[in-house]
């Protein structure tokens, strides 16, 4: 059975390998990425058609990367009414949430003659990479395009693959849903290079968002600078604090959500109740063979899952702050007395009633989430990665006779003369004619 304690001699050493997995990535494919994201930069149009044909088994032309209106149309169509019905139920509530996020600018008067402010303005073109293959995450498309909009991005943009040059149905849907603007049909670490230079067919963006496998990664990873990135995404990851309260069965099928996506995603349940820990990995092993992802969910599993038993509650969310994972559940009966101890996660479920699985469709929070121990620092996609921060200052006369010396004193401090000039020169003038 998977069960692990804190008190094994080599839990730390076990604990340790958990986080860092899938943190490095491999040589020869940064080198590889490297040689893709150079390729396009350069040559543009031309490498990123040879690259598709290449990778995506179909060659676009200048005419027909991007999907024209007839085309997303009759992709779109093919989602059934009820389908269609249930993106249009995940956007509203996903536009519900985020428009609580939205913030404003200011400006205000600091002291007579100086009056300072800020001005939040929403970035111009944004783009999103989709999965479009043979997997397909329209909920995705709908967490990356609708903050945006509400940011009030003006051009969205998304680029998805499109095996044999066909939109994916859900893929094309949900953009429509969400209000993307142009959907190019490209994919894998080509279509992030496009989108960070430029090309003769795709315009570049000023940031790029959404996740993709090790490839897109890593390509995100590389262009950050010419454009800006949400994150670098890792492997899929929950931990659940139990109390042993709720439902073995349900903790059971929580776990194997998250292993079922990836072999390197990490389920892992962390209780100070020995009894409850032997119920679950007995659950996680009876439910498995029932899955259709059986094998990736038994490699998850079997790597990076476990059943950890600690010294008490305490010591679990002293655990999951050091973990810092993507989602974090609290099945215990009373969630709420746990919460303001949880310093670092991506996203809290609170109770036996909010499975993540809820959160990762139509709950309303996003489900774009920080991975690999990066909730420490990092947030949630939402409405503030759209926007920019603009500082507004003006000085009266008055205001400059007050500070301008000062502020002159601390340029000759760092030995920028000029720096210093440019305050005396206007201190020195005469007053009508500063």
């Amino acid at each position: 059975m998977k069960i692990r304690r804190t008190s094994d001699r080599d839990f730390d050493a076990f604990f340790r390998d958990l986080r860092l997995r899938g943190r490095v990535f491999d040589e020869d494919l940064l080198a590889e990425v490297k040689g893709i994201v150079t390729d396009v930069a350069t040559r543009g149009d031309d490498a990123l058609f040879a690259l598709t044909a290449r990778f995506d088994g179909y060659t676009p032309t200048a005419e027909t990367v991007q999907a024209a209106p007839a085309e997303w149309s009759a992709a779109a169509a093919e989602v059934a009414a009820a389908d269609l019905g249930l993106l249009e139920l995940a956007a509203g509530r996903i536009e519900r949430f985020h428009r609580q996020q939205r913030i404003d600018g200011y400006c205000a008067e600091d002291e007579p003659g100086i009056t300072w402010g800020q001005r939040i303005l929403p970035l111009e073109r944004i783009g999103i990479y989709a999965p479009g293959g043979l997997a397909a995450y329209p909920s995705t498309v709908l967490m990356a395009a609708i903050p945006a909009r509400i940011a009030g991005v003006k051009e969205i943009l998304l680029v998805s693959p499109a095996r044999e040059g066909r939109l994916n149905p859900l893929i094309a849907a949900a953009a429509r849903v969400a209000g993307v603007t142009r959907i190019f049909k490209i994919g894998g670490a080509q279509a992030v290079a496009a989108l960070a230079y430029g090309t003769a067919s795709i315009p570049a963006v000023d940031k790029i968002v959404g996740p993709g496998n090790a490839y897109v990664a890593a390509a995100k990873m590389l262009v950050f600078g010419q454009c800006a990135i949400d994150m670098i995404a890792g492997p899929s990851e929950v931990l659940i604090i139990a109390d042993g309260s709720q439902n073995p069965a349900v903790c059971a099928a929580d776990l194997l959500s998250q292993a079922e996506h990836d072999p390197l995603a990490s389920a892992l349940l962390l209780t100070p109740d020995d009894a409850y820990a032997r119920r679950v990995t007995a659950e996680v092993e009876r439910q498995l063979p029932t899955l259709s992802r059986r094998d990736i969910a038994a490699r998850s599993w079997s790597d990076y899952g476990a059943a950890v038993v600690t010294k008490d509650l305490a010591e679990a969310v002293a655990l999951a702050n050091r973990f810092a994972p993507e989602h974090l559940e609290l099945m215990v009966d009373n969630p709420q007395a746990l919460l303001p101890g949880i310093v670092n996660a991506g996203a809290v479920f609170l109770g036996g009633c909010t499975p993540e699985a809820v959160g990762d469709y139509l709950a309303g929070p996003n489900h774009i989430l920080p991975t690999g121990g990066t909730a420490r620092f990092a947030s949630p996609l939402g409405v503030y990665d759209y926007v920019k921060r603009m500082s507004v200052l003006s000085f009266s006369r008055e205001a400059l006779l007050k500070y301008g010396r000062q502020a002159a004193r601390l340029a000759d401090l760092e030995g920028l003369e000029g720096h210093g000039k440019s305050i005396t020169r206007r201190l020195d003038a005469d007053p009508g004619n500063p």
